[in-house]
């Protein structure tokens, strides 16, 4: 019998899109689902899902990947207060706090995105930055404020990778350069977490989780845009999608 297609979660974010429909929408940016498709593997939704939830779906599924989101983490989940700015999304938070954990003690391969990899980073125990420009010597890491994708989705800066690191691997080198669309970013580190690429102004853009059984990385930047035309973010999601489809075969046998 051969395996199923891997399927990876992509924990959905939760709108009130519609005024008149109090009860919220979940919602899911298409360009994460295509990627993992174009990768040839099933994005899967649990749209209710909870931390309550993860021992029994995270046994489902081949890999999670955490996307990025318009919303931030939520402040008091880092010891901070929410900002007057701040659209929050309380459960996606609930439901990723307790995946980032279980997925790496499970090792089921874990990609963290933007929002993605702050969640990993808040999970263990780290704290971020809430105005990244705001801090003296910082660039400013958000996106242009243009109505069009392909301004904001653009090259932005150089990150610096460790030698040696699976980024410099995916690189060809110890530079590259990627987009930038965040406000916020991490400040102190998680427990476990290793920083292997860094912005100019040293903001920590890449990270490995020490130790982990599987694929464990976290990135600042989006891979997932249009990846098929840069070789970095296309090598980066191929070594994630290997290791789930090595997840997929260990769980069909």
């Amino acid at each position: 019998m051969h395996p199923h297609k891997p399927l990876v979660w992509l924990p959905a974010c939760h709108r009130h899109l519609d005024l008149s429909d109090p009860g919220g929408y979940t919602v899911l940016a298409d360009r994460y689902a295509a990627a993992v498709c174009e990768l040839g593997m099933q994005p899967v939704l649990f749209p209710m899902a909870g931390s309550r939830d993860v021992p029994d779906l995270l046994p489902l599924v081949d890999g999670v990947l955490l996307t990025g989101s318009p919303s931030n983490v939520e402040p008091t989940r880092f010891g901070a207060t929410a900002l007057d700015t701040d659209l929050l999304d309380p459960r996606r938070d609930a439901l990723t706090m307790a995946l980032v954990r279980a997925a790496i003690e499970a090792g089921t391969p874990l990609f963290g995105v933007c929002r993605g990899l702050q969640e990993m980073n808040v999970a263990l125990g780290g704290t971020l930055y809430q105005r990244v420009h705001g801090e003296q010597g910082m660039l400013d890491h958000r996106e242009p404020q243009s109505e069009d994708l392909e301004v904001q989705f653009a090259e932005r800066h150089e990150v610096l990778l460790s030698p040696g690191s699976a980024f410099a691997q995916w690189a060809g080198g110890t530079k590259a350069v990627v987009n930038s669309l965040h406000g916020q970013g991490i400040k102190r580190l998680g427990e476990g977490l290793v920083a292997e690429a860094h912005a100019p102004d040293g903001l920590v853009e890449g990270v490995r989780v020490l130790h982990a059984p599987s694929f464990a990385f976290g990135v600042q930047w989006h891979p997932e845009w249009r990846h098929s035309q840069h070789p970095f973010y296309a090598r980066t999601l191929e070594a994630f999608a290997q290791a789930c489809r090595e997840h997929c075969r260990r769980r069909s046998t």
